[in-house]
């Protein structure tokens, strides 16, 4: 969920489009505020994302298609410029739009291999 909320999150203000989750956050019904991303909660926090296999992935498939859109505008002409543009001027130096796909993959691959190593701890022990 949370993989996937970020890469919402961030795709969506580089590409100055809606978010998708507006969309799915009833269905998860999470005991959060209606905009969590995840991001510095505790453990336990953490624990209440409890969500069928088919939400998060119907979730997902949507947050895909977002970045799917915007990468295909980059790649029929926005190229170099859109990738150059200051997107947020909070940090120092300002991120720009490829600075933060970069950060959107790294998100992402950290978080599937910390759950790719989980899983295997837990079949390993004959658990999964």
């Amino acid at each position: 969920w949370h993989l996937t909320r970020i890469q919402d999150d961030h795709v969506a203000g580089v590409a100055g489009e809606e978010q998708v989750w507006p969309r799915w956050r009833e269905r998860f019904d999470l005991p959060f505020g209606p905009w969590e991303l995840g991001y510095g909660q505790s453990p336990d926090e953490a624990a209440q994302v409890a969500a069928p296999a088919e939400l998060l992935a119907g979730y997902h498939a949507e947050v895909h298609a977002l970045t799917m859109r915007y990468l295909g505008r980059i790649d029929s002409g926005a190229g170099a410029a859109e990738l150059a543009r200051v997107v947020d001027d909070a940090w120092d130096p300002p991120v720009t739009a490829s600075i933060r796909l970069v950060s959107v993959i790294g998100d992402t691959l950290q978080h599937l291999g910390q759950a790719a190593y989980v899983k295997g701890l837990a079949q390993r022990a004959g658990v999964a």
